[in-house]
């Protein structure tokens, strides 16, 4: 009990300082309320102060943002919506109809493939025969022969190589995207584009109707020529004349086959007119034009027919009948012992001089001023031929088709081949 005085103490210490302070603390426990309503009229009414025009403007626009914001909200989650619904369709649909248009674009792909392949094929397997006609005639020939050959290998290994790709994707059909269908096709027309091209080339580069070998006139010149002796006298009352030419260049009187005598130097004349063919019978009054035929430096199948029973002159340029005039020549007779050449017109010469029979015409006075330069034809020609009657439709159709054997056709007055012609000048042969 030690502690007990200590604690006395302690204890009389805090008595002592509440009685010190309990005269300085004063309590109101009275009610003192500071937001008592004053005694006055209970009704009256709240003043409101008034708004300035500006206030009510913004006001406005306060309301109008955010009816604004509300409407694009409102927008915002129907086009979430739609969108979410249409990803959905489409997804359906893709995966309903994904499979059989895929298989439907790899099968058409590959079609036009296979017919491609097969085109250069065919191409190839027709320029072989005359590859190897050219590698026996010269070296030329055969040179550009290998390079448009390795060329359509090239264009044809790239159309194999698109078809395996093809046939490669065919598991694969779902997984075919758009760009790959556009790029696909996009190749395909392009080895089209180009096969057309070696076509185009070809055609120019070889010979049409199976022929073998052409007449090569370089140059517009009053001496080159070539001069045919029939081997039968040409005392006619009918005849059909053919021939395939590639003019260079067309004037407008340019000749290509031509059969005069002393007293009429325009008995039979074949001709071209800038865009015409021309043919007559008797003299230059009778006329068979055909306008828009010839296109140069183009192969053109031209051939003329006349029958003096019935004067009927008619016209044909590849294969179709373009022209026919009545009452051409009626009741004539083709003369013997003319001058046939061509390439030029003879006027003015002596056809039993030395030159009718196929000499160069150097010493003979009179022999070259029967030649005009601006009449001479430039240019190739092949399938020269002539019969004493009239061919039928159906003959001069098969022998103007360019990919046919229109040269195994020979005529029995003059026969490309077998009757003798003489080239003058720069005129040559050429395979």
């Amino acid at each position: 009990f030690s502690f007990l005085p200590q604690a006395a103490c302690v204890l009389s210490v805090f008595v002592s300082l509440a009685l010190a302070y309990e005269d300085d603390i004063e309590v109101n426990y009275s009610d003192n309320y500071y937001n008592e309503i004053t005694e006055g009229d209970p009704t009256a009414p709240c003043k409101i102060p008034d708004l300035t025009k500006w206030d009510k403007l913004f006001s406005m626009l306060e309301n109008s943002q955010m009816r604004e914001n509300m409407l694009l909200q409102y927008a915002d989650d129907i086009v979430k919506v739609e969108m979410g619904s249409l990803r959905g369709e489409m997804l359906r649909f893709v995966a309903q109809y994904g499979g059989s248009c895929g298989a439907a674009v790899e099968t058409a792909g590959r079609r036009m493939s296979l017919q491609l392949v097969a085109k250069f094929r065919e191409v190839l397997d027709r320029l072989n025969p005359q590859e190897s006609k050219n590698v026996a005639a010269t070296g030329n020939s055969a040179g550009n022969s290998n390079n448009l050959e390795m060329l359509l290998q090239q264009l044809l290994s790239a159309t194999r190589t698109q078809t395996s790709r093809l046939t490669k994707g065919g598991h694969r059909a779902q997984d075919v995207t758009s760009q790959e269908v556009q790029g696909a096709l996009a190749t395909l027309r392009q080895t089209k584009t180009e096969l057309e091209e070696v076509l185009r080339s070809s055609r120019q580069r070889y010979l049409p109707a199976g022929c073998e070998m052409a007449l090569l006139f370089p140059m517009r010149s009053r001496r080159i020529y070539t001069s045919i002796i029939p081997d039968v006298p040409l005392s006619l009352s009918s005849f059909t004349v053919c021939l395939w030419a590639k003019p260079t260049a067309v004037l407008n009187k340019t000749v290509l086959y031509s059969y005069g005598t002393r007293r009429n130097p325009y008995e039979i004349q074949l001709l071209l007119s800038r865009t015409s063919a021309l043919f007559t019978v008797g003299g230059e009054a009778h006329l068979v034009e055909a306008r828009g035929v010839v296109n140069e430096p183009e192969w053109i199948h031209l051939c003329g027919t006349w029958s003096s029973k019935q004067g009927l002159a008619s016209l044909w340029a590849d294969g179709r009948k373009v022209a026919s005039t009545p009452g051409v020549a009626e009741g004539h007779i083709l003369p013997d012992g003319g001058s046939l050449q061509l390439g030029q017109e003879r006027n003015g010469c002596c056809p039993g001089s030395p030159s009718a029979g196929g000499g160069s015409g150097s010493g003979v006075p009179g022999f070259e001023g029967g030649f005009e330069a601006k009449l001479a034809f430039p240019g190739k020609m092949t399938g020269v031929n002539m019969w004493n009657r009239v061919l039928s439709d159906e003959e001069i159709s098969q022998m103007a088709l360019r990919d046919g054997s229109g040269c195994e056709m020979r005529g029995n007055m003059v026969a490309w081949g077998v009757t003798e012609m003489v080239p003058h000048g720069g005129a040559q042969f050429i395979n």
